[in-house]
């Protein structure tokens, strides 16, 4: 079977890329132009330029495959990004969705995210039963992964075979960006992490996530949506870990959500429009306000997602970003 993917250039595309290779599909990847290939150089790809912009260039490259990974999504919490945000990840969606329809292509494996999913109550962890609205998500990356996945769930309900996946936070290596769950990591590595917030995540090696892609494509149910996470962590349980396996000494200092949102306000609102680069977004200390905890038991049960243990998927980050020269 000949795969089509979008996004195999980044963090969790080309993990996705190495575990279609590994199963026997050959690949044919998109890739735009003056993108940093680095992730998937060197790997039996065959390599297509283009973008999410142009359907008819989408359908073109998408003919003769059998399955598409829409992988691809921008990233980012700056509020300035708005526009792109949504260009790319709603309309960039809906344009992929229509190519793979048009090229005859069986069956689409879309990646949406938790985010999409909302934030559980306090105290409680989130299953693909949560729902949310646009309006309640922070972040216009959270709400364009909700907007494009709504449009993946309405297309899978007028028939075409989607299966979406929500990763949760991935980690591990070819982070080359890096994400921000990488970032954590970096700081820490770096001696930059003097203090830490009460928030919590759900970590996953991005290997699973790899797997957990493609074992949706061999058995998922069309219009369903898997959580493709592992463990529920809070912060400081994470750089606990960080500290075992690196013996850097973990920030003992917890400063309340009020100290970093006034210094994003400061660097957002104020540095910003200086022409300075902003160091800290207003967007990711709100989200941080509240723990996303996530359960993955849906996946683990009708997928076989893999749950190998995060303490290996961090020392896999720790070893990558140190032989990749991202930290001395």
């Amino acid at each position: 079977m000949r795969i089509f993917i979008t996004g195999s250039t980044g963090f969790v595309g080309a993990n996705v890329a190495r575990a279609l290779l590994d199963s026997g599909y050959e690949v044919r990847a998109l890739v735009r132009r003056g993108a940093d290939t680095r992730n998937i150089d060197g790997l039996n790809v065959q390599q297509v330029e283009g973008d999410l912009s142009n359907t008819d260039d989408l359908r073109s490259a998408m003919t003769g495959c059998q399955a598409t990974f829409h992988v691809a999504a921008l990233y980012s919490l700056w509020r300035s990004d708005a526009e792109a945000l949504y260009k790319t990840n709603v309309h960039g969606t809906i344009n992929v969705l229509e190519a793979a329809e048009a090229a005859g292509v069986s069956r689409v494996v879309y990646t949406s995210s938790v985010a999409a999913l909302g934030v559980p109550p306090a105290g409680q962890i989130g299953d693909e039963r949560l729902s949310t609205t646009a309006a309640e998500l922070v972040s216009d990356y959270k709400k364009s992964k909700y907007l494009a996945e709504q449009e993946a769930l309405k297309r899978a309900r007028q028939g075409q075979d989607i299966v979406i996946v929500n990763p949760s936070t991935p980690i591990g290596p070819s982070d080359i960006k890096p994400t921000p769950t990488g970032e954590i990591v970096l700081r820490f590595l770096k001696g930059k992490m003097p203090a830490y917030v009460d928030t919590g995540l759900n970590i996953i090696d991005v290997e699973d996530v790899a797997r957990g892609h493609v074992l949706a494509l061999e058995r998922g149910r069309t219009g369903e949506r898997y959580i493709l996470g592992n463990r529920n962590l809070t912060l400081k349980e994470l750089l606990d870990i960080l500290a075992k396996l690196t013996g850097l000494k973990a920030p003992g200092v917890r400063v309340p959500h009020i100290l970093p949102l006034a210094v994003a306000y400061v660097d957002e609102g104020v540095l910003s429009r200086l022409g300075k680069r902003p160091g800290v977004s207003i967007y990711a200390v709100r989200m941080s306000q509240k723990a996303m905890y996530y359960d993955s038991s849906k996946a683990i049960r009708e997928l076989g997602l893999p749950q190998s243990p995060i303490d290996a998927a961090l020392e896999a980050a720790i070893r990558w970003f140190k032989e990749n020269e991202y930290v001395k």
